[in-house]
This record gives structure tokens, sequence and C-alpha cells, in this order.
């Protein structure tokens, strides 16, 4: 008996007959009724058969009788198997909220709600979440108009998710107190609300959304590799990780597979994003707590990989290097000797900060048991990355479901034990460490052969073949008048991005213009554990706890 048909005989007895699982796109697809969605999670939960819920979202069907989608995304770190679950739901219907079982569903089921109008029954504060409190109506419905804003006329003054039963006590004086959005340390972005007994956070709460860009409703009103740009814009931080991601999931949807000159390529730029974005973490992290010196060191590295993107594409921050079946163009001759240097350069300049600041007694006393979190509320949050790897829980998915090679490199992946900002810290040194090992293998063998297929359906044709024959010319207009045109269906793709699992959430109808393209950003999932972690501690914690969750405004209010 096939997994598939195991879960499905494993269902049936426990939930009945009225279920339907398929395999699409090489995922298993389980539909089930609304009703049932809470006990089948509860199921999923309490036998462990997928101990991490990745992603809740919702698609609008507007055509259709039972108008939503509520899509459920489940990850199992035993054999690496998915599972999307789906359930339909009618325009004033509900749908029980999964939040008892899983407290990573928060944020999530709060995101479909302000962006679809899904009600989650039982859900402990359903509030907006990415749109301001003046906001009117839903604007991930095909029938919100992409052209209507709404401003804010005024700031929500100061509240809290236990506002309507929170009973303040008498004897304490507590000081109310923002904290961003702009505060140098919240880079105008992210506004902490908190009241301060003395010096100590009593409860907080916290405000995003002051960077939503709408990304996901603009990847409807442009074709596939126009959305491109708009992904560098995701994680700003290391732009050529979001390119691939995106990228690679309509590849698999499409069903090709890229050169293994381009895969190497996006190994390299993958790696090399991961150390610069580990880069901005530790560095902004110890300029906010006073480590001038090493922000400006940091940074001079972190120029250093942007001259060898602008050698490649002509930009350094937002990249745009990938296409659809590969890469935008060929390195130039000599480009892969520079990556080496580069790595050499690097590798000195990670050894150099470790010693400032690994063994550093004040950066050791402004972190070390600062911001802990157990694995198990890791998990139960949704974390991934190196804030979960820094638990001790060690999945990483370059090594638990390779892609592009990996799996025939050597590296090795830290992990940490009491998950705190120190371990967080520690992770990310180690990390710098072990993707230089693996861009420097990967530069010193590169594949021969093209850096893109040559699918005319796909991929549009060298300049050379426009300008120098019919054939180019015709296949170059046919495809900017047709676009990219994937098969009908849906899919969830992932990769290990510099935070954890950057997921694409992929709904064709078939036309050259995604139906539905849903983002799962790590930091998201890790960020809604921020209040758990600062309640009690010190107000000059905040800071360091926030730094080392290396929460980039861009993916998390998209």
């Amino acid at each position: 008996m096939s997994q598939v048909e195991e879960l499905k005989s494993e269902l049936t007895e426990k939930l009945g007959s009225d279920i339907q699982i398929k395999t699409e796109f090489g995922d298993d697809v389980l539909e089930i009724s609304k009703d049932k969605v809470f006990e089948a999670t509860e199921h999923f939960k309490s036998t462990g058969r997928y101990d991490f819920l990745m992603d809740v979202c919702s698609v609008d069907r507007q055509e259709r009788e039972k108008r939503f989608d509520v899509v459920y995304h489940f990850y199992s770190s035993k054999d690496n198997r998915r599972l999307r679950m789906k359930a339909q739901l009618g325009e004033n219907e509900k749908i029980k909220s999964i939040t008892p079982i899983w407290k990573g569903a928060n944020w999530f089921e709060r995101e479909a709600y302000d962006m679809m109008g899904i009600q989650f029954e039982g859900h402990p504060y359903l509030k907006r979440l990415l749109t301001h409190h003046e906001f009117v109506g839903h604007p991930l419905r095909k029938d919100y108009d992409s052209n209507r804003q709404q401003h804010c006329s005024k700031a929500a003054d100061l509240h809290f998710e236990d506002d309507e039963t929170y009973v303040p006590d008498p004897n304490k004086d507590l000081i109310p107190l923002n904290i961003g959005p702009s505060h140098p340390a919240t880079h105008g972005t992210l506004r902490i609300m908190a009241q301060l007994d003395g010096e100590t956070i009593h409860r907080s709460n916290v405000e995003l959304g002051f960077l939503h860009r709408c990304f996901e409703k603009m990847a409807e009103t442009h074709e596939y590799n126009q959305i491109i740009p708009y992904t560098d814009r995701l994680n700003y931080c290391s732009a050529p990780m979001n390119n691939v991601g995106f990228c690679k999931t309509v590849e698999r949807m499409l069903g090709v597979e890229i050169p293994p000159k381009a895969q190497a390529i996006r190994i390299i730029l993958c790696e090399l994003s991961r150390v610069i974005d580990h880069i901005v973490c530790i560095g902004a992290n110890a300029v906010d707590l006073g480590a001038l010196t090493s922000f400006f060191y940091l940074f001079n590295m972190r120029e250093r990989v942007y001259s060898l993107f602008e050698k490649l594409c002509g930009a350094r921050l937002t990249v745009s290097m990938t296409r659809v079946g590969g890469m935008a163009n060929n390195p130039p001759e000599g480009w892969f000797d520079d990556v080496l240097e580069t790595v050499a350069t690097l590798r000195k300049g990670v050894d150099e900060i470790d010693r400032m600041l690994t063994n550093n007694k004040i950066w050791i006393e402004r972190t070390k048991g600062v911001g802990g979190i157990s694995s198990e509320e890791a998990i139960a949050f949704g974390f991934t990355g190196p804030c979960l790897r820094a638990t001790g829980v060690n999945l990483d998915l370059r090594k638990a479901n390779p892609y592009y090679g990996y799996d025939q490199l050597d590296f090795d992946v830290p992990y940490g034990t009491s998950g705190d900002v120190y371990d967080r810290y520690l992770v990310r040194i180690e990390e710098m460490k072990q993707s230089l090992k693996i861009v420097e293998q990967v530069a010193k063998n590169v594949p021969g052969g093209d850096f893109s297929i040559r699918d005319k359906d796909i991929v549009l044709p060298e300049k050379k073949d426009v300008y120098g024959n019919i054939e180019g010319l015709m296949n170059h207009f046919m495809l900017v008048i047709k676009g990219l045109q994937p098969p009908v269906g849906d899919i969830y793709d992932a990769t290990e991005a510099a935070n954890g699992e950057l997921g694409f959430y992929l709904v064709s109808d078939g036309s050259k213009r995604p139906y539905r393209l849903k983002v799962r950003p790590p930091c998201f999932a890790i960020y809604q554990s921020f209040t758990q972690l600062i309640n009690g501690g010190l107000l000059s914690d905040v800071i360091s706890i926030l730094g080392s969750l290396n929460v980039i405004a861009g993916e998390l209010d998209r």
C-alpha cells in the first residue's frame, strides 16, 4: 500500500468516506468538508503524522457557489512528506479555527481573514493584520479593484490581544510605551506596543503592515516572468533566493528541469545570498546593541558580494537574475574565478567577526540566556531556518528535500541547544562558513552547457536570434503575446532561504498570469512568537531578541 493509500484508509476510518485524496504535481492533496478540518488537523497532531503547520491561506473562486478554498499546508520532518488540505467555504459560512491545535495558525488565519474575509470560528483575536484598522473590504478578493487605495487617517491606540479579559492589578503602575515604528531598531516598519512594570515588559503586542506592497495582488495582474522583479523585494537582503524560489515553483509546475550549469549558478547565488543575509542580521543586531565596529566590518564584506552580483547582471541589491527555465544571462568570463577570490576574502572576514564577538563578554551578557525558546514551542509556532535549528532541531531543506544537487555537496548543518539569541548567532556564524564551503565546491566544478533551457514556449530567444533570423523574431513575438502558460492546477514548492522555509503556493488557471500566488515567508511564522519571547523580560532585551529573529519587513508584510 502506497503512503497516499495508507493515509486515505486511515482518514476514512477516522473521518468517514466523505474525503478525497489525490496527487497533483507530486503533492498529496486532501479535499475535505469544512466541518472535518479541525478533527483532521487534531488527528495529524496527535498521531505525529505531520508535525509542522507551514501555512494557512485561501483562494477566491468567485465563479463557484462555494466561493472560497481554505488551504492548509502540513509537513512531516520524519519522512519529509507534505500534505495540502483544502476545504470549500461559502460566502457567509464560518470554519473552525485550528489555533487550539497549532499556535502557528494564529497569524496565518488572521491574514486570511484580513485579505479574503474568511471567518475562523473560535479564533482568539480575529483582527486585521496587514491592512490598517480603518481599512474596508478584503483586498485579495477577485472583485476588489487593485487600483483602490485606502489611506489611514490616524494611528490606532495601544491595544493587546487580551484586552477583553485582562484585569489590571491596582498595585502596579504600568507605563504604556510604543517601541517603533520610528525607533531605529525597528527600521521604520514594526510597531511594538508594551506596558512596562519598571524595566520589565508586563505585556505586549505587535503591529505590522507598514510595508505592505500588495505583492500577491500584483502577481495576479502580471505575467510570470514579470513577477520576478517583485520577488526581489520580498527579502531584499538576499534577493536572488526569492528569484530562485519563485522560478523553481513555476518550473516544477511546467515539468521542466533547468540545465546543470544554471543549477550551479543558482546554488552559488543562493549561498552567497545566505552569507550576506546573515551579515545583515548579525551586523544590524550588533550595532543595535552598541557594537558599531562590527557593523562597518561586516558590511564591507557584504559589498564584495554585491560587486559579484553587479558583474553578473548590472544590479546590486534587487537583481532579477533568474528566469523561468534558467538564468537571465551567462556569467562573464572570469566570473567564477572572482567568486573563488571573494570566498577566500569572506572566509577570513567571517573568522575575524567570530573572534570579535563570540567570546566578547558584553556580547555574551546581552545575548546568552535571552529570548530562548524550546524546540517544541518553536515547531508549534512554525519556526524554520536558523531560529529553529538554534533550538536543536536539525531540519534543513537542502538536506531533507535536496534540490539542484545539494545532496552531492559536502557541507554540515549547524544547530544549537538553547534556542536563545546567542545560539541563533552561533548558528548563523557557522552557516556562513558552510555556505562558503558550498560555493567553493560548486565554483571549482561548474558544469558546461547552456545557462537556460531552449524551449520557445518558455524562454525568450537570445537577442542575436531575435535580430538575426525570422524564426527567432516570431518566437519572441509569440511568447510575449501569449505569455508563459503553466497547466491548470495548484502547487506548493519551498526552498531553504536565509531565514528558513520560503514557500510559494501557486494556483494556475492555464492563463499567462497566476490565478493566485501565496508566499509563505519564513519570518512571518517566527515573528508571531515575539510577544511570548519578550513578555517578562527586560526592555533592553527587546532589541536583542528582535535583531536575532532577523525580521525582514518586505517578506513579513509583502
